[in-house]
C-alpha cells in the first residue's frame, strides 16, 4: 500500500474559490483505495462551515518555529466520504471570511501551513511516500522538505508532485521580508531557486524542488514552455520539462450527471434529451423573466469576470451576441467593467439578457442544463471544468483553442459529421463571433446535426476515471 497526502488551500465541500478545490476534493475518491492510501491536508479557516467543524475530530497541538516566531500548530481529523482529510488549526494565520486575503499575509500564512503540514506527520501517525502540493499556497513544502526536514529519517524517502493549476499566480514578495517569514537561509535565495526578476517567488520554489511537476492539461503544459503563456518562468520550465506531464482534469461525474441532478428542473440523459433536454430551457426562462421561446439560441456563460476567460473579446462585439434570435445567461462575479457591462445589456435587453452578477451552484447546474450553447473564449485555459460540464449535460460548448479547451472541445467538422463543440484559434472578437454565429446556422437550420453534436458530447468520459490512472502511473513511477 503506498500512501499519498494531498496538500492544497482549498477543497470541495470545505472551502472553494476556483477549480482547484474541485480537483482535490474529487481526484482522491476515484484512485484505488487497494493500491492508494490517499488523505487530504488543509488549513481550518475560520470561513469553514459550523456544521464540518463540529464533526472534527482534536488529535493533537504543539509549538513550531517559524523564523524567529513561536507558533501554534492544532490538528484536526474529519473523514468525509471515505476519505480522511487533516486539517491544520491557528486562529491568527486562518481567521477571516475568506481563504485568501492581501498577499502580504498570505505569503505568511502558507509559509506557516506548508512547514506545518511536514510537521505535524509524525504525529498523526501517517508517512506519506508521496506529498502532492497544489499551486503556490503550498509551493514552499517541497523547498521545507530538502532543507531541515530532509535530515530526519522519517522524511529521507518522501517524494513530492507539484500540480500548477494556474502559473499567473505565484505567491510573490520581496526577498528580505520572505527570508525574515520563512527563516530560510541566504542559500536558496538565488535565481535558480527562490529568487525572480528581484523578488522571492513561491510557485518557482515548487518547481524547481519538486521531484515532479503536473500542470492540468496536455496543451496548457506545452503553452507554458513559451514566453506568452509562460508568465516569466517559461525559461524555468522548459529547463525542467524532463519531470513535466499534463494531466487533463475530469469532472465528479456524480454530482454532474443530467439523469439524476435534483437542482435542475427536468432531469435527462442521452436517449431523451431531444425531448426532455428542452423544459429546462422554458423553466429558466420563467425564472430569470426572459421570453419563453423554445426557437431563441440560448447561450450561457459561467465564469469569474476576467480578461483571462476572454470578457474583453464578449465587449468589443455583445451588440452583435445579443441579436434577437439569441438570449444570453450570464453567472459569476469579478471586474466591476464586466458586472457593469451585462448589468447594461440586461437593462437594454431584458427579455434577452439575464446577468446573474452572484455565484449559485444550483443556478449553475440550471445553466448548464438549459442552455443551447456554452461561452468559453478564454485567452488562457489551463484546464477548465465549465466545459467538461457542457458536454456531460448536452449543451454544446463554444470555446477557444488554447490550453484544456482544446484538449477537451473537439471542433465541428460538418464535411466529416464529427466533433463535440465549435472553437475558433486566435484571441480576436470577429473570428469569435464569426464562430458563434456559424454555431447558430447550424442550431437553426441543420437541428438533426445540432443533436448529433450534443450526442457525441454527452458520450465522451471526462470522468475522473481516466485521469486518476494517469495519476496512479505517475506515483508507481515516481
Amino acid at each position: 500500500m503506498k500512501n499519498i497526502l494531498f496538500v492544497a488551500s482549498e477543497c470541495v465541500p470545505f472551502i472553494k474559490t476556483g477549480g482547484l478545490a474541485d480537483v482535490v476534493g474529487s481526484l482522491p475518491k476515484y484512485i484505488n483505495k487497494e493500491e492508494f492510501d490517499v488523505r487530504v491536508m488543509l488549513p481550518k479557516y475560520m470561513a469553514l462551515s459550523e456544521s464540518h467543524k463540529a464533526q472534527m475530530k482534536y488529535l493533537t497541538h504543539f509549538y513550531m518555529d517559524l523564523a524567529w516566531r513561536n507558533q501554534y500548530v492544532g490538528v484536526f481529523q474529519l473523514d468525509y466520504d471515505g476519505i480522511t482529510f487533516y486539517f491544520i488549526d491557528n486562529e491568527y494565520y486562518f481567521a477571516g471570511p475568506t481563504p485568501y486575503g492581501n498577499i502580504y499575509e498570505d505569503v505568511e500564512k502558507f509559509a506557516f501551513f506548508s512547514k506545518a503540514s511536514l510537521s505535524v506527520l509524525g504525529l498523526v501517525g501517517f508517512k506519506p511516500d508521496i506529498i502532492h502540493c497544489h499551486d503556490w499556497q503550498t509551493g514552499l513544502l517541497p523547498v521545507y522538505l530538502k532543507d531541515r526536514f530532509i535530515e530526519g529519517d522519517f522524511y529521507k524517502e518522501i517524494k513530492t508532485v507539484f500540480t500548477i493549476h494556474n502559473l499567473k499566480f505565484q505567491g510573490v514578495w520581496d526577498v528580505k521580508t520572505v527570508k525574515d517569514i520563512t527563516g530560510l537561509s541566504e542559500y536558496y535565495f538565488t535565481p535558480d531557486k527562490l529568487e525572480a526578476y528581484g523578488d522571492a517567488n513561491y510557485l518557482k520554489g515548487g518547481i524547481v524542488y519538486s521531484d515532479f511537476i503536473t500542470t492540468v492539461s496536455n496543451s496548457y503544459s506545452d503553452e507554458i514552455k513559451m514566453p506568452f503563456y509562460g508568465e516569466g518562468l517559461d525559461g524555468l520550465i522548459n529547463a525542467r520539462s524532463n519531470a513535466l506531464e499534463g494531466i487533463v482534469n475530469g469532472i465528479d461525474y456524480e454530482e454532474y450527471n443530467p439523469e439524476t441532478d435534483e437542482m435542475i428542473s427536468k432531469n435527462y440523459n442521452l436517449n431523451n434529451f431531444r425531448k426532455e433536454k428542452i423544459k429546462n430551457k422554458r423553466m429558466l426562462q420563467q425564472e430569470l423573466g426572459l421570453e419563453i421561446n423554445d426557437k431563441v439560441f440560448m447561450i450561457g456563460i459561467v465564469s469569474r469576470l476576467t480578461d483571462q476567460k476572454g470578457f474583453d473579446l464578449i465587449d468589443y462585439c455583445i451588440e452583435e451576441i445579443c441579436a434577437k434570435d439569441v438570449q444570453l445567461v450570464i453567472l459569476g462575479t469579478g471586474e466591476e467593467k464586466y458586472e457593469n457591462l451585462f448589468r447594461h445589456y440586461q437593462w437594454k435587453y431584458p427579455e434577452r439578457v439575464s446577468a446573474n452578477i452572484f455565484y449559485s451552484n444550483e443556478r449553475a447546474h440550471k445553466i448548464y442544463a438549459a442552455c443551447d450553447a456554452f461561452l468559453m473564449p478564454s485567452l488562457f485555459e489551463p484546464c477548465g471544468l465549465s466545459q467538461l460540464i457542457s458536454l456531460r449535460y448536452g449543451t454544446v460548448p463554444i470555446v477557444r483553442e488554447t490550453g484544456g479547451l482544446k484538449d477537451t472541445v473537439q471542433p465541428y467538422n460538418e464535411f466529416e459529421g464529427t466533433g463535440t463543440g465549435f472553437s475558433f484559434q486566435n484571441y480576436n472578437a470577429h473570428e469569435m463571433l464569426s464562430t458563434i454565429n456559424y454555431a447558430k446556422k447550424v442550431f437553426f437550420s441543420k437541428k438533426r446535426e445540432w443533436n448529433k453534436i450534443i450526442d457525441r458530447g454527452m458520450s465522451k468520459d471526462f470522468s475522473w476515471n481516466n485521469s486518476a490512472k494517469k495519476y496512479e502511473e505517475l506515483y508507481k513511477n515516481l
